[in-house]
């Protein structure tokens, strides 16, 4: 019998990834009840599974550009320490990453061997948690690159914007910054099928298909929840100046499902259905 243990299980994935994997052996331990970084509480939860996916991570992106340390302390030391206790104990490692460890200068979807380039301390400090795994666990980690993830377990975008539409008769949205949305229960379905296909070691881009800039996605959570996406109106980066860039391009490629034989996850417009069908659409 296959024992999994998920880290940051109190979060938006985190929740989902204990649906993904219900009726199985699974431990979920929240932020709370474990600190990925303390490298001896960290080999005490992993000892006697078989699995770890790590969905713990800092991700307040602003809050990292003058607290890089702490931000650091989560996403790139508690990955290594995990890495470390999962090849110690004989375990796989699923280690969930992010988009922002690109630029976002690119035209055409990043390739999942692309090489990093942060412009965020937030981006940094996973870069590090990814280099970690790679370099600790190369024969044994996954590395699952999510984005633009929306979910009923936690603030997201899409709640902010259902909050917003409840309080304004317009909501102004950019229309120069282009990714994936990607809905939680999707993602984390698709890393239970990655473990079960005992896929090869590498890079994985776990993001919904196709693309949409935040102002076009905004249009289509309206449409699901029954509103008139005519209230969401254009406009771009400059209105909205925060301390941490923000990639403008953030769509990744996905030829690393199709070299392993699993099929890529669906386009988002289908999911953001889905999701909506499944009540996760709201404020």
């Amino acid at each position: 019998m296959t024992r999994y243990l998920i880290t940051g299980a109190g979060g938006m994935l985190g929740q989902d990834l204990q649906q993904a994997l219900l009726g199985r052996a699974v431990t979920a331990l929240t932020r709370a009840e474990l600190d990925i970084s303390d490298g001896s509480a960290v080999g005490a939860a992993v000892e006697g599974h078989d699995v770890v996916i790590n969905a713990a991570a800092y991700t307040k992106v602003d809050d990292a550009e003058t607290d890089e340390a702490t931000a650091r302390r989560v996403n790139a030391q508690g990955a290594e320490m995990l890495a470390r206790a999962a090849v110690q104990s004989g375990a796989r490692l699923v280690h969930v990453s992010t988009d922002y460890v690109f630029d976002g200068t690119a035209t055409t979807p990043y390739a999942e061997d692309t090489p990093t380039h942060p412009v965020s301390a937030y981006g940094r400090t996973k870069a590090e948690g990814e280099a970690f795994v790679r370099s600790v666990a190369p024969h044994s980690s996954y590395i699952v690159r999510g984005a633009w993830l929306y979910g009923a377990g936690g603030p997201n975008f899409a709640k902010t914007m259902l909050r917003l539409a409840a309080s304004h008769d317009t909501v102004s949205v950019v229309t120069d910054q282009v990714g994936q949305p990607t809905w939680t229960g999707d993602l984390a379905r698709q890393i239970v099928a990655l473990l079960d296909a005992d896929a090869p070691a590498g890079v994985y881009h776990g993001t919904n298909s196709g693309q949409a800039s935040w102002f076009e996605f905004t249009k289509a959570i309206f449409a699901e929840a029954g509103l008139d996406p005519e209230r969401v109106l254009p406009t771009d980066s400059s209105a909205f100046v925060r301390p941490a860039p923000r990639p403008a391009y953030s769509v990744l490629g996905h030829d690393g499902w199709a070299a392993a034989g699993i099929a890529p996850m669906r386009d988002w417009r289908d999911a953001l259905h889905a999701a909506a069908a499944a009540g996760v659409l709201t404020a």
